[in-house]
């Protein structure tokens, strides 16, 4: 089932208004002439009198795609995996992928082992772009890109991230975040994988950003993170190597946008050496949190007109 990104997700606008200070009338409404009341489970009472809002339309049957026997939405959702010379891993990634995930976006950073010719046996309809870069952050940006769906999720392709993940993900988005990131110490999440070096520079890193900027993120440099696509912009990915998990976190709460934290369990490579560099890359990352405190404030990004927070189109 193919479905735009771009579809919309019809909505009726609320016609009560919330009552005023105590002591005041209740607000008039602004129903168009002709158009009829019918009850909602959003009814409020103020002074006794219900205030009755209109049913919110939802999207025809066929869009939703079932997650689980209890849940389904109608958003698409693309994944992307940016990799490099990971044959040997992909098999066990893509095993973990949601089979209700509508488009794998594999980029690849001119591999010279068989990734592309893995992935395309696995999934022969993954889509394949090929990175005129260097670093994941490239990597991620030709990626984002080249989606077509309305959420994207961002995984690793060395088998550390866990697909079957990916539903918590979803489901925070379609229930009112706008981003949403894995946290490796949050309740049910850890790591096989973080060295005593990479754990206190991780630390160190996300008490500055919180202090910086007023947020309360518990784990900062983890490449588990989801999002709506309308949302590219806001995040401006402009760099090229590991550091773009901390700019995509930095810049998200810049721009104002809701940023929600799941667990996540990291597990170790499969198969291969990783090419961070635990002194390096954290230096970059540092690099990154200066550079963007001393832009210019970002603009909060406006709300949709379309749909409230907690309604993105799940069943």
């Amino acid at each position: 089932m193919h479905r735009s990104r771009n579809s919309p997700f019809p909505l009726i606008t609320p016609i009560a208004r919330p009552p005023g200070p105590v002591g005041q009338s209740a607000p008039t409404t602004d129903r168009p002439e002709g158009q009829p009341l019918t009850m909602s489970p959003e009814i409020t009472r103020y002074n006794g009198k219900p205030q009755v809002t209109p049913l919110r339309s939802v999207p025809p049957v066929e869009r939703f795609t079932p997650l689980t026997s209890h849940v389904a939405i109608s958003p698409t959702v693309s994944v992307v995996v940016p990799a490099m010379n990971e044959a040997e891993n992909l098999p066990h990634v893509f095993a973990t992928l949601p089979h209700w995930i509508d488009e794998i976006v594999l980029v690849d950073g001119n591999s010279v082992d068989d990734t592309v010719a893995v992935a395309k046996r696995l999934r022969p309809n993954v889509r394949i772009v090929t990175q005129t870069g260097k670093g994941k952050g490239n990597a991620l940006s030709a990626g984002f890109a080249a989606c077509t769906s309305d959420i994207i999720v961002m995984i690793d392709a060395d088998g550390s991230t866990d697909g079957r993940e990916i539903i918590h993900f979803v489901g925070s988005l379609v229930t009112g975040a706008d981003f949403v990131k894995g946290s490796r110490y949050a309740s049910g999440g850890g790591s096989d994988d973080l060295t005593f070096n990479r754990r206190f520079g991780n630390k160190v890193l996300t008490g500055l950003v919180n202090r910086i900027y007023g947020t309360r993120y518990t784990d900062l440099c983890y490449g588990y993170n989801a999002f709506w696509a309308r949302h590219l912009d806001a995040l401006d990915l402009d760099c090229d190597g590991f550091e773009v998990e901390t700019l995509m976190n930095i810049r998200a709460a810049r721009a104002g946008l809701r940023v929600h934290e799941v667990p996540s369990y990291e597990r170790s490579r499969i198969h291969g050496e990783s090419n961070l560099h635990v002194v390096r890359d954290g230096v970059r990352v540092l690099k990154t949190i200066i550079r963007e405190w001393r832009r210019r404030p970002a603009q909060p990004m406006p709300e949709p007109a379309s749909a409230p927070a907690a309604d993105r189109g799940v069943a």
